[in-house]
C-alpha cells in the first residue's frame, strides 16, 4: 500500500458559496480494507484512488455521521417509496463501465446543470473508471437498479468490516416519481440490516441546507465530534434532534 498526501488550493464551497473550501487528499495505491475503515471512521471519503476530508478554515458545517443500523425504523414514507419500487430490480455487483454507465451519468449531470446549475462536462470512459472504477479492491461495490428492463440508477457504495458507506448516486430523472435517491439508500440500509452491519455512512450532512440536509431524514445516527487524524482517538457522539 502506498499513500501520496496533498493538499489543493482552496476554493469556493460547492454547498456554501460564501465560504471557502478545502481538502486534504491521499492518494492510496491498494488501500486495505482495516486502514480504509479507520479513515471512514475519521470522517474521510473516497472516490477512486482518492480519499478526501474537508480541512476549512473556521468552518465545521460539514459533519461526519453514521446512521445506527440496528435502530433504524422504515417510516411510512420509506414504506411507501419501497412499495412505489416494487418493479424496480437491484443488482448488486463489482464497479464497471459501459456505454449505459456514461449515457446515464451524463444525462443526470446535464439535468443538474439546468436545475441546480452544476458545472457540466461529459464524463469520458477513463475518467468514469478513475471516479468509480478504479480505488474499488475488496470493498467497492454498484447497485444498480432497473425499471422495464432499462438502467435508471447506480450506487457507488463501498461495504467494509461492520459499515457501509454510500459513494455516489445518480439517477434518470425521468423516473423521478420513483424517488430513487430515497430507494437507493433505504436499499443500501435494508443490507446493511440484512447483513447484521453497524453503521451506514452516507456522506457528509449540513443541518438545513437544500441539499445536504436530507440525510437527517434517517435517523438514529451518530455524529463525529472532534476533527481526529489519522491515530487520533474518535469522539463520536448520538444525534439528538
Amino acid at each position: 500500500m502506498k499513500i501520496f498526501e496533498f493538499v489543493p488550493d482552496s476554493k469556493i464551497c460547492s454547498y456554501l458559496s460564501d465560504r471557502q473550501s478545502t481538502m486534504r487528499y491521499f492518494y492510496i495505491d491498494e488501500c486495505s480494507d482495516s486502514f480504509y475503515l479507520g479513515l471512514l471512521e475519521r470522517g474521510w471519503r473516497r472516490f477512486g484512488n482518492h480519499f478526501f476530508v474537508p480541512i476549512c478554515n473556521r468552518c465545521t458545517e460539514c459533519i461526519s455521521i453514521r446512521t445506527l443500523v440496528k435502530d433504524f425504523k422504515f417510516s411510512k414514507n420509506h414504506k411507501r417509496v419501497i412499495k412505489n419500487n416494487q418493479n424496480t430490480l437491484l443488482h448488486i455487483q463489482k464497479p464497471s463501465v459501459s456505454d449505459k454507465h456514461l449515457i446515464l451519468y451524463n444525462k443526470y449531470h446535464k439535468y443538474m446543470e439546468q436545475k441546480k446549475s452544476w458545472e457540466y462536462t461529459p464524463i469520458t470512459r477513463q475518467s468514469y473508471m478513475e471516479m468509480f472504477v478504479d480505488g474499488a479492491e475488496n470493498f467497492g461495490y454498484e447497485f444498480l437498479y432497473f425499471t422495464d428492463s432499462k438502467l435508471v440508477g447506480i450506487g457507488l457504495t463501498d461495504i467494509v468490516k461492520d459499515s457501509v458507506s454510500a459513494v455516489y448516486f445518480f439517477y434518470d430523472h425521468d423516473y423521478s416519481h420513483l424517488s430513487l435517491g430515497t430507494f437507493n439508500i433505504l436499499m443500501q440500509l435494508k443490507f446493511a440490516q440484512e447483513n447484521n452491519l453497524r453503521y451506514f455512512y452516507p456522506g457528509y450532512w449540513i443541518k438545513d441546507h437544500y441539499c445536504m440536509g436530507y440525510k437527517e431524514r434517517f435517523m438514529p445516527f451518530e455524529y463525529l465530534h472532534n476533527a481526529p487524524d489519522i491515530f487520533d482517538k474518535l469522539d463520536w457522539r448520538k444525534y439528538e434532534k
